[in-house]
């Protein structure tokens, strides 16, 4: 079913070894509005969708899952020559204790994943406003990761993440307009 190719959707590179900005990145890994999330919303919400606009939810959620490769290699390379006095500080104490330098989902708190982040109404309206919302909250946190950071090879990386989540908005907010148009169609049996 699956051709896999061993290369990220973008390079991502980075200069420094840097716990702090891999903790602040499990955001976009474990967070409620992170890669895993999305990924997850847009799969599920496939089923209850008209037809016309299913596979821009299967791209985009497929996409999702290339996203959150390019962070676990961000958080991976931030942190694999780390020490644990490093992590400590960085205030990965705690997952160090429980995962060592394994990858969890959770957000940049520690707050462990759950699919209550999952948003699905099964109105498709409702749905795809949820969608955009969502990458408009992705594309913030982007911006605000890209501002924590002083390494251009990871801003590179993450400017290109937040470029993806302005595009991803927009063909929500054209999928609204085919739904709409769609709706207001009077239908001849």
């Amino acid at each position: 079913m699956w051709v896999y190719e061993k290369k990220l959707q973008y390079p991502v590179r980075v200069s420094k070894c840097d716990p702090r900005m891999a903790r602040y990145l499990a955001e976009q890994y474990g967070g409620a509005d992170g890669e895993l999330a999305a990924a997850l919303r847009y799969l599920n919400q496939r089923y209850t969708i008209p037809s016309k606009v299913i596979g821009l939810l299967t791209d985009i959620g497929t996409e999702e899952f290339a996203h959150l490769e390019m962070i676990a290699t961000m958080i991976y390379k931030l942190t694999k020559d780390a020490t644990p006095e490093q992590l400590e500080k960085a205030g990965l104490g705690p997952h160090y204790v429980s995962h060592d330098s394994a990858l969890f989902y959770n957000n940049a708190s520690g707050v462990p994943f759950t699919a209550a982040y999952i948003q699905a109404k099964g109105d498709p309206l409702a749905d795809l406003y949820e969608d955009i919302a969502a990458e408009e909250k992705a594309r913030a946190t982007y911006q605000w990761l890209i501002d924590m950071t002083d390494d251009v090879d990871l801003q590179d990386s993450l400017k290109f993440l937040r470029e993806r989540e302005i595009v991803h908005a927009l063909r929500f907010k054209e999928a609204v307009e085919i739904i709409k148009e769609d709706r207001d169609q009077k239908k001849v049996y």
